[in-house]
């Protein structure tokens, strides 16, 4: 048979069928090129391990989370005109209210399937967050930030800033009790500003707090501006991951320069597609059986009410630790005016508190010199120092978060709130101290453990006795791979200093920023932050002299 017969299509209705077929796929690559980019891109190769599921809940649970909201914007009325309720919830009959409040009452109540689609938005969101938080801190422990993926790094960091925004302004929308006293939080934190937070709060407002226009400004920001802006950096996040390939762990036959693992198409994309209906349907499970944001519990906002265990979601919690801890400080300056401290420090510190996570990449790139790429990840015992100040992070994160729920403790645990604030104040500045201690050491013991497993093999509980009468346990030895795995990290040892005088004798003292650079890489790379790592020879010496694996 010919080629030009073998290509032909078969005859009949099917063989026609598939010949405009073939005519459609024909032009639409040649006009969008669609064939030589799936042909180059399908199969690429990704590995396979449980940890980097996380950045895939990230992916689908936005996923969910616009469709979700798509439904939503369908019944939601953004207005701030009072209406009065009467609708099939009895208690609220007769109520004063929002618009907006009214609109989220009527989708709870009388929409088929509306208050399920609301908790599966808002579940959807907290697992957003949450697994976001969780993916940094994977990419953070193992290093997996180091070039080429720095900028990667900072879209991964903006994403997890404006789903935090795009949280709380969605929280805002349904202007129920809780949620203004949310607002009315941050119209005082934007009152704290110098000299220009009357004028931020009455353009906000559009007014005096409450004013008129702040739920239909926060309905655009929530459903156009910032998920615009997430679309955009979630693409080039994608984009990047598959432009520096992905991270893999290290292992026999991986190597900087080759990923080991599973082609994109067909066995990928089968375990993706099952994984984003399992994070569907467990988002689906939760919003029925768990209620979360019962608003016609809280009641339309009113100004002169404040529920006491008014809190927000828990990833805005920290922010509202700040300010709870802190002391109400207040300053005069000339002119008459007033500056409160108790709420501008902590409206300062907040941006502060975050932005350290997005610049450190930089600065321990600085710190380090390593300008090679690196597609091996560092398991987080061989880099005690990173892990040190993540675990710090992780645990002042956590101080502030207990600290904006002062008044759940001291209710619930029946303590004084003066007893727990002042305990969260020295909390602030003992415990992220103490885990950093904590955590470096333990870091350091661990590395110990492996070389010593190494050096002598794993513990098998038999005991055996020598010719001369000595009693040991005989330990059995690793494997090639486990052996690789434990000993494939690089040790880098800390940049020297320039010698004190040149050449020709002439001193040249190192500046202060050299200096500081070098005390910062002696603390990273130095004898006090690792534990050598058994060389070739002493894993030999021992091998040969029967003192391995006793």
């Amino acid at each position: 048979m010919s080629d030009e017969q073998h290509q032909r299509p078969p005859a009949g209705r099917a063989g026609r069928g598939a010949a405009r077929g073939l005519r459609a796929a024909d032009w639409a690559d040649g006009r969008l090129g669609i064939y030589t980019l799936a042909r180059s891109n399908l199969r690429k190769i990704f590995p396979d391990h449980w940890s980097f599921m996380l950045g895939e809940i990230c992916l689908y649970s936005f996923v969910v989370i616009i469709l979700s909201g798509v439904y939503l914007t369908l019944f939601f009325k953004p207005s701030m005109a009072e209406v009065v309720y009467h609708g099939p919830y009895a208690p609220l009959d007769g109520i004063r209210m929002s618009e907006a409040y009214a609109s989220t009452m009527k989708l709870s109540f009388e929409i088929r399937g509306g208050l399920l689609i609301r908790q599966i938005h808002h579940w959807a969101a907290l697992v957003f967050v949450a697994a976001m938080f969780v993916h940094m801190m994977r990419v953070f422990f193992t290093g997996a930030f180091r070039k080429p993926r720095e900028i990667n790094w900072v879209f991964g960091f903006l994403l997890l800033f404006l789903g935090m925004l795009d949280g709380f302004f969605g929280y805002s929308l349904p202007d129920d009790l809780l949620s203004g006293t949310g607002i009315r939080f941050i119209e005082g934190t934007l009152l704290a500003v110098p000299v220009a937070g009357t004028y931020i709060q009455m353009f906000l407002f559009g007014g005096e707090f409450p004013g008129t226009d702040i739920v239909p400004r926060f309905f655009t920001v929530h459903v156009l501006l910032v998920p615009g802006i997430m679309l955009g950096l979630l693409v080039a996040h994608l984009i990047l991951v598959f432009h520096h390939k992905h991270t893999q762990w290290a292992g026999p036959g991986k190597t900087e320069k080759n990923v080991v693992g599973m082609p994109l198409m067909p066995v990928y994309l089968a375990k993706a597609g099952g994984f984003f209906f399992l994070v569907f349907g467990v988002i689906a499970v939760m919003s029925a059986v768990a209620s979360i944001n019962p608003i016609w519990a809280y009641g339309p906002y009113r100004p002169d009410q404040v529920s006491t265990d008014a809190q927000p979601d828990w990833y805005m919690g920290f922010a509202e630790g700040l300010i709870r801890v802190m002391p109400g400080w207040e300053v005069s300056v000339p002119g008459g005016h007033t500056l409160n401290l108790g709420i501008l420090i902590p409206f300062l510190l907040f941006p502060i508190v975050l932005f350290a996570l997005a610049a450190y990449p930089f600065v321990e790139a600085w710190i380090t010199r390593d300008t090679r790429e690196r597609h091996l990840l560092d398991r987080p015992r061989n880099a005690p120092v990173r892990t040190a100040l993540g675990a710090a992070w992780i645990s002042l994160y956590l101080v502030l978060l207990a600290g904006g729920g002062n008044d759940l403790f001291a209710t619930h645990l029946h303590l004084s709130l003066n007893a727990i604030t002042y305990a969260v104040r020295t909390a602030v500045f003992v415990v992220p101290v103490a885990f950093f201690a904590v955590t470096r050491r333990w870091c350091l013991g661990l590395q110990r453990r492996d070389r010593e497993k190494v050096l002598h093999g794993r513990e098998s509980g038999i005991i055996k006795r020598l010719p001369h009468g000595e009693f040991v346990e005989v330990h059995t030895p690793l494997t090639p791979g486990e052996l690789h795995t434990l000993t494939a990290h690089d040790q880098h040892r800390p940049a020297a200093l320039p010698a004190e005088t040149d050449g020709n004798g002439v001193t040249r003292r190192a500046g202060a920023v050299a200096r500081t650079r070098a005390r910062l890489a002696e603390s990273y790379f130095g004898e006090g932050g690792r534990i050598a790592k058994p060389t070739a020879e002493e894993y030999l010496h021992l091998t040969d002299s029967g003192q391995a694996h006793h």
